[in-house]
């Protein structure tokens, strides 16, 4: 994640860009319709935003020409759906590498599909396996944001890996050398981002239960996760 200005060779980062661009606008729409039928969610959808942006903008660099955060998209996309997190992601992701040069606008659209389009999508899923599974809510919502995250940086070290395959081993062999860089910070880290999410959806669930039983993620008769 936050694959640096330039870092992309120019067609990758074109190719890139094209397919973080539908999710993109279909998640503006989305937020569109939920805002206008739904005002009262404006609050929790800046929260949401908040959320990624802090959490993507505590980086540790890497040898990958990238580096490790946390992602911070796994809340959102629980609360709002996975598509609703591709505009959401797009924004944080261009603030900060326009204000703190986290990233770059040659690799926004790569950085974008990781962050904003993989990992929500991801998040939702899990989510939705897990409660089919019988899990808990706070067991639930702890694997779909540390996976989600974890999705994010396998997604990250497929498209270096495809834009700089091995002289030798070629995708396989490249793919392998990111993602054993990346799992050293980023295992502890998805970690830290499951436990801190669940630390939050509890706090939503303690003090204002009917805003998670509207978004159908509570039962209509429980008050805690």
């Amino acid at each position: 994640m936050h694959i640096m200005e330039g870092f992309l060779p120019f067609k990758h980062a074109v190719g890139w860009t094209i397919a973080a661009v539908p999710f993109v606008a279909g998640g503006l729409l989305a937020i569109k319709k939920r805002i206008r039928d739904k005002p009262e969610q404006r609050m929790l959808l800046g929260v949401a935003a908040a959320f990624a942006f802090v959490l993507s903008a505590l980086k540790l660099p890497s040898v990958t020409g990238s580096c490790s955060h946390p992602t911070g998209t796994g809340l959102g996309a629980l609360l709002f759906g996975p598509v609703a997190m591709a505009p959401i992601g797009a924004v944080v992701l261009l603030f900060q590498a326009l204000l703190l040069a986290h990233g770059g606008l040659t690799t926004l659209g790569a950085n974008i599909f990781s962050m904003a389009v993989v990992g929500p999508f991801a998040a939702a899923g899990i989510f939705r396996l897990a409660r089919s599974l019988k899990a808990s809510f706070a067991v639930s919502v702890f694997l779909a944001a540390s996976l989600a995250d974890l999705s994010t940086y396998v997604t990250t070290s497929l498209q270096l890996a495809w834009a700089f395959p091995d002289p030798t081993g070629g995708f396989v062999t490249s793919f392998a050398k990111f993602a054993g860089i990346f799992a050293i910070t980023q295992i502890p880290l998805a970690i830290s981002e499951g436990f801190l999410t669940v630390l939050i959806f509890n706090a939503l669930a303690r003090f204002n239960p009917q805003e998670l039983q509207e978004l159908k993620l509570l039962p209509a008769d429980k008050a805690r996760a």
